[in-house]
């Protein structure tokens, strides 16, 4: 059986916490984001290097390495979408479906090896964009292929939100 794809609009946990993960986006200053993100990365190590790191609790959940692969993705996919952000006026993101990149980039077939320090690397990127962000650039405009609308600041959000939840999905695996 595969995983389900995701097809849920994740925007409102800008507007409410996350009732799985606790995450809380008004308890969050977006001057931390940078030490946020990289901290958060490091979190997924013991995770990669635990053994069984690239098996599936069950056949519709993505191991800790499928996870840490998509995360990765997700650092890379934003710290561009950030630069858009901050150097276009109001830009329309391109469709980016994250289920059709895990089955593309074969995430069930990386290494965790290999994928720890590139997600450290992906992270450490996208933090020093938002480490440069400055006063007003934080309400700079941007959207996504659905409509959504966001600021450099409610993008930012957003994307820890995204990063926070999984690990809390890898740790929850982990806790189960």
């Amino acid at each position: 059986m595969s995983i389900e794809p995701d097809t849920k609009d994740w925007t409102w946990v800008l507007e409410r916490p996350c009732p799985e993960c606790g995450f809380d986006a008004s308890a969050v200053d977006v001057a931390d984001l940078p030490a946020l993100l990289t901290r958060n990365a490091e979190g997924y190590l013991p995770a990669l290097a635990a053994e069984g790191a690239t098996t599936r609790p069950d056949p519709q959940t993505w191991s800790p390495t499928e996870y840490a692969a998509h995360v990765r993705d997700v650092h890379r996919l934003f710290a561009e979408r950030l630069r858009l952000m901050l150097d276009g006026d109001d830009p329309l993101f391109a469709n980016w479906d994250q289920d059709e990149s895990a089955l593309a980039e074969r995430y069930d077939l990386q290494d965790p090896a290999v994928v720890g320090p590139e997600l450290t690397a992906a992270a450490a990127d996208v933090a020093a964009v938002y480490a440069g962000v400055r006063g007003e650039q934080w309400q700079r405009p941007g959207r996504r292929s659905n409509g959504s609308v966001f600021t450099v600041e409610t993008f930012g959000l957003y994307h820890l939100h995204d990063v926070v939840h999984h690990r809390w999905d890898i740790d929850g695996q982990a806790a189960g």
